[in-house]
């Protein structure tokens, strides 16, 4: 069985709207930056948090299908290889912010 590929969709203005997509399924993963913008889960997708230099980010689904799922954690270890973060630990849930965990 042959690895996926995928590709990173980038927004010019906005740096934090990072979209990572399969390109031999249909699986879309969109990147949320949660220390700069925020993030309302839907309840319908899939979310995974991770941390890159100090500021959390989300991970979430869209338009998950089942066989996408399965797939899910190889896409964010590619970006996290993309950012040049292989050690990326990903998460099922959101990690405290150092502020939040300083209260």
């Amino acid at each position: 069985m042959e690895p996926n590929i995928y590709l990173l969709v980038t927004d010019p203005n906005n740096a934090c709207r990072d979209v990572i997509r399969s390109r031999d399924t249909g699986l879309r993963i969109k990147v949320y930056c949660l220390d700069k913008e925020p993030f309302i889960p839907n309840p319908d997708e899939i979310q995974l948090y991770g941390e890159y230099e100090g500021s959390r980010l989300a991970f979430e689904t869209d338009g998950i299908t089942a066989e996408d799922a399965v797939d899910m954690a190889a896409a964010i270890h590619w970006y996290a290889r993309y950012l040049e973060y292989p050690e990326m630990e990903i998460l099922a849930e959101e990690p405290e912010s150092k502020t939040r965990s300083q209260l």
